[in-house]
């Protein structure tokens, strides 16, 4: 009975229920800025694009489908995916604009002999 109620005297005190408050209120704030006003800006971009789509544009769709936009409608959108070859695509299914990756350069005679002798050989 007595090791009992030294227990009882040892436990820890109830925390402040103000600190409980401004962790969640914490939580709350970082969610905001990492995960919901990145997303909604990156809606409202798109939008933006989808209003502002023209013949002559390149895009991507969701099925990962590249295209050329040959011409748009109120809610659809016809791409031209090959030559002579148009699909019909509704505007929600555009993900956005190609991405046009910048070719890499082939590293130069020079700076490959550069490289081999700052390399010391190990034998």
């Amino acid at each position: 009975m007595n090791y009992l109620f030294v227990f009882l005297q040892s436990a820890p005190q109830g925390g402040s229920s103000l600190s409980m408050w401004i962790m969640i209120l914490l939580i709350f704030v970082v969610m905001y800025f990492f995960m919901i006003r990145p997303q909604n800006k990156q809606r409202k971009e798109l939008e933006k694009f989808l209003g502002a789509l023209k013949k002559g544009d390149k895009v991507v769709t969701i099925g990962g489908i590249n295209g050329v936009v040959k011409e748009v409608k109120e809610a659809k959108v016809i791409l031209e995916v090959d030559k002579d070859v148009c699909i019909t695509f509704n505007k929600s299914a555009i993900q956005g604009p190609q991405q046009t990756a910048a070719p890499k350069e082939a590293p130069k005679k020079e700076e490959k002999a550069a490289k081999k002798e700052e390399k010391p050989e190990e034998k």
